[in-house]
């Protein structure tokens, strides 16, 4: 197979950017879209030219790492896929794709398809955390979790902050990964005492990182590898209004 990819280079975060075409033959429907990365990136090396710099760690579809654009869409074409997972047979031989990084005022460019996405870290750091001191790990049977709760914060604790809400998002939002984190911890007994202020916090940063406000279009959900359902974004919006309330504002 060959595939002819335009690619996002970009030295550092104060150069401009532009798209560079490059053709890559002998690739096998098997590899993964990271593989062929490789398989660019060694025969720049040979060529004396500059590797293309681009995320990536487990390739397990874990780590929330391999932050994509594919043909304008985040971590490509296929649903419910981390970029990493994404194999070639989903292409077909002389396609030309498109590969840029997130485009996201809140994740500037490090270099070609790196981004900073440390401002997702900071909302965590901000509130998605429980602070109430538990000593020793419980017994795990201590503590009963409803069934459905358990199943609630399951859900929202496969999130893998990978940032493609954000990228796929006409306004830049975060409100699925935060309302993932507010979820995961406000479902479960032991977080429901800092629920709502737990809420507001990870809001507050959300905002003061520049990402933009949430209008319900659904976009990001589409393009979440993990599925994380819209409305996880309802119950943070409920929390944050009970904080707002309890506080008198």
């Amino acid at each position: 197979m060959k595939v002819t990819l335009r690619i996002w280079r970009q030295h550092d975060g104060a150069s401009l950017g532009r798209m560079i075409s490059y053709d890559v033959e002998g690739i096998s429907g098997d590899m993964s879209f990271l593989e062929m990365l490789d398989v660019l990136n060694e025969r720049l090396t040979v060529t004396g030219e500059e590797p293309v710099a681009f995320d990536h760690d487990c390739r397990e579809g874990i780590c929330g790492m391999c932050s994509l654009a594919i043909d304008g869409v985040a971590h490509g074409p296929e649903g419910l896929t981390t970029t990493c997972q994404l194999y070639m047979r989903h292409f077909s031989d002389g396609d030309i794709i498109d590969v840029e990084p997130w485009h996201a005022e809140s994740f500037p460019v490090v270099r070609d398809l790196i981004v900073d996405r440390s401002a997702l870290d900071r909302i965590i750091q901000a509130g998605g955390y429980i602070s109430a001191p538990t000593g020793a790990a419980p017994d795990a049977a201590a503590n009963l979790v409803p069934k459905k709760a358990a199943d609630r914060a399951f859900d929202a604790a496969t999130c893998i902050g990978c940032g493609a809400c954000v990228a796929a998002c006409p306004n830049g939002s975060a409100m699925l990964f935060t309302g993932a984190k507010a979820t995961h911890l406000g479902a479960l007994p032991q977080g429901q005492p800092e629920r709502n202020a737990r809420a507001l916090a990870l809001v507050n940063a959300h905002d003061a990182e520049g990402f933009g406000g949430c209008t319900q279009i659904g976009e990001c959900t589409a393009v979440c590898p993990v599925g994380i359902p819209l409305d996880m974004i309802s119950r943070l919006n409920a929390d944050v209004l009970s904080a707002l309330g309890d506080s008198g504002i």
